[in-house]
């Protein structure tokens, strides 16, 4: 910490009455963000009994998406069942927004990551077919805008299940429906969207996208997301050439070129498959949230700003929630501390980007399924202590 940061914290410290915006993402696999804001609040008031909190749970397009615009807009969660990444049936989600007519969908409640077991996850055979059936269900709702966040999947199949759900179809050299999975990618010869739900062609579509990725080669969605989501280094190369396939597939028959589209690659393919049917338009889904919840407006007079995810990594620069967060506290001069389960070596980097403190909540040796068990105590542990910390900093340090 420099001279000046320390300064700063001491001036924060000192300022009265303090008002504090607590604002995290989602920990994956442990705690929703609403949870975790909530844990980290605690923390805050151990240190700082009597402080003004103000919690400001975010997404980017992934997990919690839903919960933040609703609760933002004084809007609605929507029961709806859903095909789960393998093909079994789940009573899923979606949400409608205050206005009444947007709809918002995070492909996590159907297609997410954290629905299939890790032993048996594998981007061959899961499909994004229960996210279009959500979309669906947003449609029959009477909703005419969607927001379809699209982090945390664990598919890799170009968005064709869920394209199929909405009455797209892609045939082999057979003239046969291929199945689920990215297995199938290569197999399609023709994309035919005669029985797409004509409801899309009325519906304004944005997609709440976190990644900027293409959908082929070394930075696209098998060879960067592909093995997070349980892929082999064979299944990676064989997922590559299936979304090329699909890619001149969609260029041909449609005459849409979303092989090099940034973000076309987010959520194993979905970014681009959204652009070529649903004519969706790709924005960063943390400026989407941070618009919805009118976060800059309130957080004038803050006194700091915590935020935090799950792993913070070179990644998180990338339109990640947190890199949204300090954008937003840096034009408004706010400190902001930075908590996380995990925090890799090019994590640090934040601290270039506005970041004062960016601290890992782990206090010991432990295995993932712990410290899984434990993030809610954790991040109580962590805020409390950086909060009397800042409390004791001596100018000049």
């Amino acid at each position: 910490m420099t001279a000046g940061d320390c300064a700063l914290w001491v001036a924060v410290c000192r300022l009265t009455p303090m008002r504090i915006i607590i604002a995290p993402d989602s920990f994956k696999g442990s705690l929703s963000s609403t949870q975790a804001a909530e844990s980290i609040r605690a923390g805050v008031l151990r240190a700082l009994p009597g402080v003004e909190t103000v919690l400001m749970p975010l997404a980017d397009g992934g997990e919690g998406t839903v919960e933040a615009l609703v609760k933002a807009t004084g809007g609605r969660t929507v029961p709806a069942p859903a095909t789960d990444p393998l093909g079994g049936k789940i009573e899923s989600f979606f949400g409608i927004l205050g206005d009444g007519e947007t709809a918002v969908v995070e492909m996590a409640a159907a297609s997410g990551l954290p629905l299939v077991p890790p032993n048996r996850r594998n981007p061959m055979v899961t499909t994004t077919y229960g996210t279009g059936e959500l979309i669906k269900a947003a449609l029959d709702a009477g909703c005419d805008r969607l927001i379809l966040g699209i982090g945390g999947s664990a598919t890799n199949d170009g968005g064709v299940g869920a394209i199929q759900a909405l009455g797209g179809s892609f045939k082999d050299e057979n003239g046969c429906e291929v199945g689920p999975g990215g297995r199938e990618l290569a197999r399609i010869r023709s994309v035919d969207i005669s029985g797409l739900d004509p409801r899309i062609s009325c519906t304004e579509v944005t997609v709440a996208c976190d990644v900027d990725n293409p959908l082929t080669g070394e930075r696209g969605a098998a060879f960067v997301f592909g093995p997070q989501k349980g892929a082999t280094p064979e299944m990676v190369q064989a997922l590559d050439l299936g979304l090329r396939n699909l890619a001149e597939v969609i260029r041909r028959d449609l005459g849409m070129e979303i092989e090099h589209l940034p973000g076309g690659g987010a959520a194993g393919g979905l970014g681009g498959a959204a652009a070529a049917f649903l004519g969706a338009k790709l924005k960063s889904g943390i400026e989407i949230v941070l618009e919805a919840t009118r976060f800059a407006e309130r957080m004038k007079g803050a006194s700091l700003i915590i935020t935090g995810e799950g792993k913070i990594d070179a990644q998180t620069l990338q339109g990640k929630t947190i890199n949204g967060v300090l954008r937003v506290a840096q034009a408004g001069g706010v400190p902001v501390l930075a908590l996380a389960g995990a925090v890799e070596p090019e994590g640090y980097e934040l601290l270039n980007h506005g970041a004062t403190a960016v601290i890992s909540i782990l206090n010991k040796t432990m295995t993932l399924e712990e410290a899984q068990a434990r993030t809610s105590e954790l991040l109580c542990i962590a805020a409390e202590q950086a909060l009397r910390l800042m409390n004791v900093c001596p100018v000049g340090l």
